[in-house]
């Protein structure tokens, strides 16, 4: 387990609030809401298993990532979550290398495909889940446009091989819901939950 700083006040009154992800992209959505936390993660082995929907699936990876964080911090409150891609009830996670990535993308093309996050959040006895769905419709690409589009991202750190941030004009057509929740965390919903839940604000940035 590692954890970072990444700012934080000393306030007796609030629990440190600990985000239990390495994604830059969770962390940048974390930030960008004004919230002070720190990151810590655990080296567990994430759950694969095709009977499980995209729902039961993120669930149930958000709450095992969140876990062992809590365990070790039992007066923190811990957010964990996980993301797929899914289509027709076919999971996409992370692809294994570049030709995983382009057979993934050309599997999405011209369809509308469910983005599932996943969220746990625990403190000591309080443990609250929920999972958020927005649907993406891509663009009807042909092989070179999924080629280039490839070849300007990073695609095997994304579920689905693709980032909506990161060039995701040339293959995104719409989406409909939440927007953040593609990126990798739904920050509304995050919010609503740390504010009713937990009596957890964003604060300013700090320098």
């Amino acid at each position: 387990m590692f954890c970072i700083l990444v700012k934080r006040v000393e306030e007796l009154h609030m629990p440190r609030l600990l985000l239990a992800s390495s994604s830059p992209r969770r962390h940048q959505l974390m930030n960008e809401a004004g919230y002070q936390f720190e990151v810590c993660c655990s080296n567990v082995e994430e759950i694969s298993d095709e009977s499980m929907s995209a729902v039961e699936l993120t669930t149930a990876n958000a709450k095992l990532k969140a876990e062992p964080v809590s365990q070790a911090n039992s007066d923190s409150i811990v957010i964990g979550a996980d993301t797929v891609v899914s289509l027709d009830k076919k999971i996409f996670e992370k692809p294994t290398d570049l030709k995983h990535a382009s057979t993934m993308l050309a599997q999405l093309v011209g369809k509308t495909h469910n983005v599932t996050t996943g969220v746990s959040i625990l403190l000591q006895n309080q443990k609250i889940s929920f999972y958020v769905i927005t649907e993406v419709t891509f663009k009807p690409l042909s092989k070179t446009d999924i080629l280039r589009y490839l070849s300007l991202i990073n695609p095997l750190d994304k579920a689905g091989a693709y980032a909506a941030q990161e060039h995701g004009e040339f293959i995104i057509d719409k989406y409909s819901g939440s927007y953040t929740n593609v990126v990798g965390l739904p920050m509304t919903e995050l919010k609503n939950t740390l504010r009713e839940e937990f009596k957890v604000y964003p604060k300013s940035t700090i320098n």
